[in-house]
């Protein structure tokens, strides 16, 4: 073979490994920010006290002991306990049926992706019952794109701005019954076909909170997805181009747990 045949072949070599190699440099770039402050990131979780909001009917949520103090032994060390549902926390597949997974098996690139946000703050404001339909996830997709395989899609209703007050932020009725925006069934179902790796909401569930099947929890926690919920203010994140990094705690055997989810922001 010439050198014209061989020089072809390795132009053609180099292009096919180039087509398996992802080529992410707006990513690349977001991490090679973090030091610098080029890169902001945001942290989308509330620090864990016994001062936040409980689910109803959970009388006893955190408690944290002192064990030994720098006066009396040098060092400081606590003891705590809480729930698995708290605060800002994950739900892992295993806390709902058909989902399986415990929140310690989770794939660790499931808990990587790019955000999608979807702000219903009005819409929220106007019906507290809301329930985020397929057609705004589809109206989302008109001015963005389709959503990417492996994102995290976030419902920004604004209930963020109610934390830490229980009254408000529960938004119960005389008969006890919770009212706050969530995603509907059919919404859930799109995503799935989205093939997303989490759904996450700024309220206290994932469906809202009249909700008394939980319709969305059997869906998507049983199709391998887990939820985010109890997040921090998401004003600050766009509808597209940030990337989140969800750490929640690896408890063996958990149906969920507290977790830290940052946002990286160009």
């Amino acid at each position: 073979m010439g050198a014209a045949g061989r020089c072809g072949i390795f132009f053609v070599s180099v292009a096919a490994l180039m087509t398996l190699v992802p080529q992410n440099p707006h990513k690349d770039s977001m991490l090679e920010g973090i030091p610098s402050g080029k890169t902001r990131v945001i942290d989308l979780s509330y620090a864990i006290s016994d001062k936040l909001v409980p689910w109803p009917g959970d009388e006893k949520f955190f408690e944290a002991k002192v064990n030994a103090t720098v006066e009396k032994n040098g060092y400081f060390t606590r003891s705590f306990w809480m729930l698995e549902h708290y605060g800002t926390h994950l739900d892992a597949p295993a806390h709902f049926p058909p989902g399986k997974t415990t929140v310690d098996q989770i794939p660790v690139k499931q808990l990587m992706g790019p955000a999608v946000v979807v702000d219903v703050r009005a819409e929220g404001a106007k019906d507290a019952d809301y329930q985020l339909p397929a057609s705004r996830v589809e109206e989302w997709e008109k001015r963005h794109g389709r959503i990417r395989e492996g994102s995290i899609v976030l419902l920004r209703t604004g209930w963020a701005s109610r934390w830490p007050d229980a009254k408000t932020y529960r938004n119960q009725d005389a008969q006890g019954k919770m009212h706050f925006p969530g995603f509907s069934a059919g919404a859930a179902k799109l995503l799935l076909e989205r093939k997303v790796s989490g759904l996450g909401c700024d309220t206290m569930s994932i469906d809202y909170g009249a909700s008394g099947d939980f319709a969305v929890h059997h869906l998507a926690l049983g199709a391998g997805l887990y939820h985010l919920e109890n997040l921090a203010d998401l004003s600050e994140v766009p509808e597209t181009g940030a990337f989140l990094i969800v750490a929640p705690i690896k408890l063996e055997g958990g149906s969920g747990g507290p977790v830290r989810v940052f946002a990286m922001l160009p």
